[in-house]
């Protein structure tokens, strides 16, 4: 959760079981179509019996050997929400991959990456081995987590023939 509020996302900690700690998502959610998406297991279906109980979404136990949810939900389903607006139910997701994407525009969508950017030297910078670039300066000084600036160097190195092509709906 640090990495990301770091990122600059919203995060915010609940339990589907809990009602109270995801009543202020029924107003968040009210009159827009909104999806859950995530691992297989993870509790998206159980999330939303939370939020509509009338919904009645098929769920599954945690399996004790492996300590995880299993997978239950097997096409995406988008239900009307009696406060307004709908939510959309999805199968669990096993990868997640690029498809047809521009490397030189990755930085533009890290959203701390994207604060920086205008301070590089180069205006074609790829924060990877240009002298002067403020994304890698922003790493040093811990302004932008290791662990994204990772992330984003692998996405960068990983081979154009194979990368976005693969791994996309693995579920």
């Amino acid at each position: 959760m640090e990495i990301y509020n770091m990122a600059g996302y919203r995060c915010l900690t609940i339990s589907a079981k809990q009602e109270g700690s995801v009543a202020f998502l029924k107003e968040e959610i009210k009159g827009k179509k909104v999806m859950f998406g995530g691992h297989s297991g993870v509790g998206k279906s159980t999330l939303i019996n939370t939020l509509d109980p009338e919904l009645e979404l098929k769920t599954g136990k945690i399996s004790m050997s492996h300590l995880s949810g299993q997978h239950t939900t097997t096409f995406a389903e988008m239900h009307e929400l009696p406060t307004g607006g709908f939510i959309i139910d999805t199968p669990g997701i096993k990868a997640f991959g690029l498809i047809d994407f521009d490397k030189k525009v990755l930085s533009h969508y890290f959203p701390e990456m994207r604060k920086v950017l205008h301070e590089c030297k180069f205006n074609d910078c790829q924060h990877i081995n240009e002298p002067d670039c403020a994304v890698k300066n922003a790493v040093e000084m811990g302004q932008i987590h290791p662990e994204r600036y990772f992330n984003y160097v692998n996405m960068m190195e990983e081979d154009d023939d194979e990368t976005y092509r693969k791994d996309i709906y693995k579920s």
